[in-house]
């Protein structure tokens, strides 16, 4: 019989935690049939049953409760061997994306939750940028929003969806309402950081709702796109509701209804040479995202493109 290894250990003490096969396989981050294979086979290995598989639950035989204790201490001699190991090892290296909407306040939240995790943080200029850094095996993971096409390679989970506010000037007819509908944009020109082609939320947003688009030319930054906003009389923009945003005189934040626009952040890394830090990294963002309901989407209430709604299915 062969020694049962860490893998098949860490997916059954994972089930046996969560009680079900899909919750555990996403803090595996692997597949449902992923994780059933390899609780199979450590049951083959051992030749007695671990888990009894309900329709809704799973629950542990008494060969599966005599197994976990021990089956968690291995883990963490692992653990600790694999630290002794590494403990001179270089921290997996994070490249963030998407500056204007302030992606570092997601991640340092994640990453504060999860002090033991040995992470660099980095700015990238954009996806296509941390795309071609992770095809290079040049770095661990990506943070950021996550556009469809960029890299072949690549595979991404969408970890948080933010309520998005308007920005408007303050004396337009507009602003006298305490929260307006995107629809309600339709009115006024919604004024971009820099080229449509390379914004495809907001491209897509002022295509669904009728809003025209006001492209710039060069991404200068917030303070340059809220002087941008401020000098339009029709001008208007979108930034995240929780931006924490010290709104400049002449200007009017107000939030979105009917429906709220959630912009999705993602984290992506290389499909099949996946960094050692990427299953920790996502167990630290599903971590705080559960706290923080993260990834709260009601379709009758909210408003996602079509391709993150789709990541969410």
């Amino acid at each position: 019989m062969d020694d049962p290894d860490l893998r098949q250990l860490r997916a059954f003490v994972t089930v046996a935690e969560q009680r079900h096969f899909g919750r555990a396989a996403e803090r595996l981050a692997i597949t449902q049939q992923a994780a059933s294979k390899r609780i199979a086979a450590l049951e083959r290995e051992l030749g007695v049953r671990l888990l009894e598989r309900g329709p809704a639950s799973v629950q542990l035989t008494e060969a599966g409760r005599q197994l976990l204790a021990p089956a968690r201490a291995a883990l963490a001699a692992g653990q600790a061997a694999v630290a002794a190991v590494r403990q001179q090892a270089a921290p997996a290296r994070l490249d963030v994306w998407g500056h204007l909407y302030e992606p570092l306040r997601t991640v340092r939240e994640a990453l504060a939750a999860s002090p033991g995790l040995s992470v660099e943080v980095g700015p990238a200029r954009d996806f296509a940028a941390v795309a071609a850094t992770l095809a290079r095996g040049e770095g661990a993971a990506g943070f950021g929003r996550h556009q469809p096409g960029v890299e072949r390679e690549l595979t991404h989970r969408l970890v948080r969806l933010e309520p998005l506010d308007a920005v408007l000037p303050a004396d337009h007819p507009l602003a006298r309402a305490e929260r307006l509908r995107p629809a309600d944009l339709a009115a006024l020109r919604l004024v971009l950081p820099a080229d449509p082609a390379r914004l495809d939320y907001l491209a897509r947003f002022g295509e669904r709702f009728g809003v025209p688009l006001l492209p710039g030319e060069a991404n200068l930054g917030l303070a340059h796109l809220l002087d941008r906003v401020r000098a339009v009389p029709d001008g208007c923009t979108l930034l995240p509701a929780e931006l924490p945003l010290a709104v400049p005189p002449g200007l009017a934040v107000r939030p979105l209804v009917d429906p709220v626009p959630l912009y999705a952040w993602s984290l992506v890394w290389h499909r099949e040479r996946p960094h050692p830090a990427v299953p920790a990294l996502l167990r630290a963002f599903a971590d705080r995202g559960r706290d923080r309901r993260w990834l709260e989407y009601r379709p009758d209430r909210d408003w996602l493109p079509g391709t993150d709604a789709r990541d969410l299915a």
